[in-house]
């Protein structure tokens, strides 16, 4: 008598079971696709919300553990020219010039400020990002591989005070390099950004594969948002 009833309860959860089978399976079927409806619409909402820079920074930065984005590294062997320009002897003998160079390779980091001005704006299903102006570190100058030489010598001038004048201005000189490298790098760093950003909307929200990404930088604009170059006065600001 226990074994048959047993078996005869175990039919009917059996038989239970199945009835309530595809109710339960369309119940859960709808409520998911009622979350998905309501998650498709994340990235929309969030704009509306104003939260999509707020929540980019603080991805970014926790990612990257860094409140920078370094994008690229140069290296290059740059050349380094000195011309002392002719003076006088006695008030009025021509002195000629003398031209000293030196050579080192210098490596150059650029990046992008996490915690600077960020503007994303959905237009027509793609994300406008306007990401600040490109930095540079210190140029990062390799001293014990530096070459000097005189490139144009005079019996009657110093070329070792032209030597030592150009020592003194290396830094400098590899500043004012690191600055005009800028526009060899912007391509770079705008498809890195892109990258970046198309994979923090993918971890971020269920529909954020669905829009595409342009980024300018800030100096490519004008104060009316249109695009324009970038002037000399508005170069990147260098970390020392």
């Amino acid at each position: 008598m226990g074994v048959s009833l047993v078996v005869i309860l175990a039919g009917v959860y059996v038989f239970k079971s199945c009835r309530d089978l595809p109710g339960e399976a369309l119940d859960r079927t709808g409520k998911l696709v009622k979350q998905a409806g309501e998650q498709a619409r994340k990235v929309a909402a969030a704009f509306n919300r104003g939260t999509i820079t707020t929540t980019f920074t603080s991805y970014a930065t926790t990612l990257t553990g860094s409140e920078y984005f370094q994008f690229a590294t140069l290296s290059q062997t740059e050349v380094f020219t000195r011309r002392d320009e002719a003076s006088t002897a006695f008030g009025f003998v021509p002195l000629p010039d003398v031209v000293v160079q030196a050579s080192a390779p210098v490596t150059y980091t650029y990046y992008l400020d996490f915690n600077g001005h960020w503007d994303f704006h959905l237009e027509g299903g793609v994300i406008q990002v306007t990401a600040p102006i490109i930095q540079f570190n210190k140029p990062a100058v390799d001293a014990s591989r530096i070459t000097y030489e005189v490139k144009k010598d005079s019996v009657l001038r110093n070329s070792a005070e032209a030597v030592a004048s150009l020592k003194e201005s290396i830094t400098a000189l590899s500043y004012l390099k690191a600055r005009s490298n800028v526009s060899l790098v912007r391509e770079t760093g705008r498809k890195e950004v892109e990258t970046f950003v198309e994979n923090w909307l993918a971890k971020s929200f269920t529909d954020g594969k669905a829009y595409a990404v342009k980024v300018q930088f800030r100096n490519e604009l004008r104060a009316d948002g249109t695009k324009r170059l970038a002037t000399p006065a508005e170069g990147p600001r260098v970390i020392p």
